[in-house]
Order: structure tokens, then sequence, then C-alpha cells
């Protein structure tokens, strides 16, 4: 019997820490208020690549950001689906918008 109740407490105990483990949040950069959260990183990529090339290929991408990413509020719980060096795939655990996915910046994501 005592194995058993043993067996419990340590499954409870990695299920606890399997689940705080997981707990991120969307930051904001200085002085914005909101995360762009893209369809994609294909999306995310392509659009960066025009925002950094300035003219008017800048403010095509800086137009397009406003059309294909939705804006999510800082601060808001995110669960990681996966993560490279551009970023993450993330689903919004809390909120409105929970149960959507999408593709954020590293430098957004705590």
């Amino acid at each position: 019997m005592k194995f058993w109740k043993s067996v419990a407490a340590g499954a409870a105990v990695a299920l606890m820490l399997a689940i705080a483990g997981c707990t991120h949040k969307l930051v904001t950069a200085p002085g914005q208020t909101s995360v762009p959260l893209y369809q994609d990183e294909d999306t995310f990529t392509k659009l960066s690549q025009l925002k950094q090339q300035g003219g008017m290929q800048g403010m095509i991408g800086s137009l397009g950001q406003t059309f294909a990413a939705k804006q999510i509020d800082n601060q808001t719980p995110v669960k990681v689906l996966s993560k490279d060096n551009n970023g993450a795939e993330v689903e919004i655990t809390s909120g409105p918008m929970k149960g959507q996915t999408g593709f954020v910046a590293k430098q957004n994501l705590n």
C-alpha cells in the first residue's frame, strides 16, 4: 500500500513540474502594447525581410504586418509548440484568443 502511495505522489510531483515548465508569456518591445502573432514562420520571415530593406519595401512590410499578424496583448500566457532561431510556434492558453496558434519572434517570448 505504501508503495502505491509513493508512486502516486511521485507522479503528481512530476506532473506539476511538467506543467510549471510549460508556462511562457508574450512580451512586447519597449514602447509597444501588443505582440504580432503570425500565421506561420514563412510569413514572419518574408515580412521581416521586407521591413529591413527600407524604402518602399519597408513600408510594404510594415503594412503587410498590419494585415497578416494578429496583435496579442502583452503578458498573454502561451504554450510553446516548437522553437527555432527565429522564434516559436505557440498556442495561446488563456484569454479571448485561447486555442489560437501562430508564430512569434524570439524576442517576444519569455
